[in-house]
C-alpha cells in the first residue's frame, strides 16, 4: 500500500506544463490582468473631462475611481474561494466576460449614476481576474521558478497601473474618439484574453463536495463596503468627528466581527482565519494593505496635479507618468530574476519599502512650480521600491503555505492590497477636497470653496489671478496626500523587516496538492 504515493508523485511531477505552455497560458493571463488594472485607472487623466461633460463635482471625482476598486476588493475573497472549489478556467473566463459586460456600459454610458453601476461591474471582473491569475501562477509554476514569472506579472500590473493615465490621456485629447474609449478599448483585449485562455490553459479540477459560506461572504462584503464608504463620505459630506461617523465605523466594524464568527464556524469558510496563524501571511497581509493605500492613495491623484496644478493636457500628463512605469517595470522585472537565480527574496521586499517610503517623501515637497525633470526623479525612485515590493508579497506569502490554501492566500493578500487601495483612494481623496477647500477658503474667500463640493474647475475660464491661486492650492494639497503616505510607506517596511526568509519551494502549487493529498492517504492506511 505505501508503494503507490511515489509514483503518484512522479507522475505530477512528469505532467509539469513546459515552458512554452507556460509561456501561452500566462500570455492570456497577463492581457486579462493588464486590462483589468488599466481599468482602474485609464481613467485618471479623463476625469476631468468626464466630469466636465456629465456634470459631476469633486466627491463624484473620487467616486468613479473608488466604485470600481470597492467592487473588486469586496468580491475578491469569494472569487478566490471558489478558485478551490471550481474550475480556474471557467472562473477566469466568467470574470472576464463580467469585465466585458461593464465596459460597453460605462463606454456608452447617459449620466454619472449609469457610470458608477458599469463601474461597479467593471470591479467585480476585475476582482476576480486579479485574484485568479495569481492562483493559477502558482498553480502552474513553483516558487523557486516564480520570482521570474512573478516579476514579469508584477511589472504587467504596475504598466497597467500606471499607463492608465497615459492611455486615457491619449484617447481623451484624440478628437475622434474621447473618453468614452477609456472603458471601451479594453474590450477587444479582453475578448483576446479568453479566446487565448481557452486554447492555452489547461489544469485539473478537483471535484468534491463542498458548500460556499453565503453569510459570511455577504457579511464580509457589507462590512468593507461600510468602512470604504465612511472613508469616503467622512470630511466632505459630514465631519470626521460625526454622528454619521460613529454609525457607519461601528456598523462596519460590527458586520465585520459577525463575519468573523460566522467564518470560524464555517465548514468551508471565505477567508479561513487559520491562515493568519501563518507568521509571513499575516506579515505580509498587512504589508499589501500599507502598499495599496501608500500606492494608489498617491498616484490616482497625480494626473489631476499635472493637469491643473501644472496645466498640462491629458496627454502629456499620462505622458508624465512614464519614469513611474519603468522604474516598476525594470526593478520588478529585475527584481524578479535574480531571486530565481538566488532563491532569495527578503533583500528585495526590505529594499523595496524602504525605497518606497523615500518616493513618497520626495513627492511629498512638490509644488505648482516643481520642475519636470526632478517630478520624474521622484517618480522614479517610488516606481522602483514598488515594483520590488508588491508581487514579492505574494510570492513570500504562497512559499510559506500548504497547496491547499494556495487560493484562499493569494486572495486575501489581493483583498487586502485592493482594500488598502480603495481606503487610500476615497481617505486621500476626501482630504484632498478638505485641504482644497480650506486653502481655497485662506486665498480666495469662504465663497469660492464652494463648501467642499465645489466643481474641479475649469483652468480655460479663469482669470490669470485665480488660475495662478488655483494651481497653487492643488500643488499644496497634492504635495500633502504624499506626507500622509510617506508614514504608512515606512510602517510597511517596519513589518516587511518581520518576515523571515524561508528556502522557496521547486515544485508548483499542483504538484505540491497531490503530494500532500498522497502523504495524507498513505497515512490513513
Amino acid at each position: 500500500m505505501t508503494t503507490t504515493a511515489p509514483p503518484a508523485d512522479v507522475a505530477d511531477v512528469s505532467t509539469r506544463m513546459s515552458r512554452r505552455e507556460v509561456l501561452q497560458a500566462l500570455s492570456g493571463l497577463m492581457v486579462g490582468m493588464f486590462v483589468s488594472i488599466l481599468a482602474s485607472t485609464v481613467v485618471a487623466n479623463a476625469l476631468p473631462r468626464i466630469i466636465a461633460d456629465l456634470n459631476g463635482s469633486q466627491t463624484v471625482y473620487t467616486w468613479i475611481v473608488t466604485s470600481e476598486l470597492l467592487a473588486m476588493t469586496a468580491t475578491v475573497p469569494l472569487w478566490g474561494k471558489m478558485a478551490d472549489l471550481y474550475s480556474k478556467k471557467l472562473l477566469i473566463q466568467l470574470s472576464l466576460g463580467l469585465f466585458v459586460v461593464g465596459s460597453l456600459i460605462a463606454g456608452f454610458t447617459p449620466n454619472v449614476e449609469v457610470l458608477l453601476i458599469s463601474r461597479v461591474v467593471q470591479g467585480i471582473g476585475a476582482g476576480g481576474m486579479t485574484a485568479l491569475a495569481t492562483i493559477v501562477m502558482a498553480a502552474m509554476i513553483p516558487p523557486r521558478e516564480l520570482g521570474r514569472y512573478a516579476g514579469i506579472f508584477g511589472a504587467v500590473f504596475g504598466v497597467g497601473t500606471i499607463a492608465g493615465p497615459l492611455i486615457g490621456g491619449l484617447l481623451v485629447d484624440t478628437s475622434w474618439l474621447g473618453w468614452r474609449w477609456c472603458f471601451l478599448i479594453g474590450v477587444p483585449f479582453t475578448i483576446l484574453s479568453i479566446v487565448l485562455l481557452q486554447r492555452t490553459l489547461h489544469l485539473p479540477v478537483v471535484r468534491r463536495k463542498f458548500k460556499i459560506d453565503w453569510l459570511g461572504a455577504v457579511l464580509i462584503t457589507a462590512g468593507v463596503c461600510t468602512l470604504l464608504i465612511w472613508s469616503s463620505l467622512a470630511g466632505n459630506k459630514f465631519a470626521w468627528a460625526s454622528g454619521w461617523t460613529a454609525a457607519m465605523v461601528l456598523g462596519g466594524l460590527v458586520l465585520l466581527a459577525l463575519a468573523v464568527f460566522v467564518e470560524s464556524r464555517a465548514a468551508e469558510p471565505i477567508v479561513p482565519l487559520d491562515i493568519f496563524r501563518n507568521r509571513t501571511v499575516s506579515l505580509a497581509t498587512a504589508a499589501s494593505v500599507l502598499v495599496g493605500v501608500a500606492m494608489f492613495g498617491g498616484t490616482v491623484f497625480l494626473s489631476q496635479y499635472f493637469q491643473i496644478s501644472l496645466g498640462k493636457s491629458p496627454t502629456v500628463a499620462g505622458l508624465m507618468s512614464l519614469p513611474m512605469i519603468f522604474g516598476l517595470l525594470v526593478s520588478s522585472t529585475v527584481a524578479g530574476q535574480l531571486i530565481t537565480k538566488f532563491g532569495r527574496w527578503k533583500a528585495y521586499l526590505v529594499a523595496g519599502a524602504a525605497v518606497m517610503t523615500v518616493g513618497m517623501l520626495l513627492l511629498g515637497t512638490i509644488d505648482a512650480t516643481t520642475s519636470v525633470v526632478v517630478l520624474s526623479i521622484y517618480m522614479a525612485v517610488l516606481g522602483i521600491g514598488v515594483g520590488m515590493l508588491m508581487q514579492n508579497l505574494v510570492l513570500a506569502a504562497q512559499n510559506d503555505v500548504p497547496a491547499h490554501e494556495l487560493g484562499a492566500t493569494t486572495s486575501v493578500l489581493t483583498f487586502f492590497r485592493s482594500m488598502g487601495g480603495a481606503i487610500g483612494v476615497s481617505a486621500l481623496g476626501a482630504v484632498l477636497a478638505s485641504r482644497v477647500t480650506s486653502l481655497t477658503a485662506e486665498r480666495l474667500g469662504p465663497a469660492a470653496a464652494g463648501g467642499g463640493s465645489a466643481e474641479v474647475p475649469d483652468l480655460s475660464t479663469l482669470p490669470e489671478p485665480v488660475l495662478r491661486i488655483v494651481q497653487d492650492v492643488y500643488g499644496t494639497a497634492t504635495a500633502d496626500l504624499f506626507l500622509v503616505g510617506a508614514p504608512i510607506a515606512l510602517l510597511a517596511l517596519i513589518v516587511v523587516l518581520f518576515i523571515k526568509e524561508k528556502p522557496l519551494h521547486t515544485l508548483s502549487g499542483d504538484e505540491r496538492r497531490a503530494q500532500e493529498e498522497a502523504a495524507a492517504k498513505a497515512a490513513t492506511h
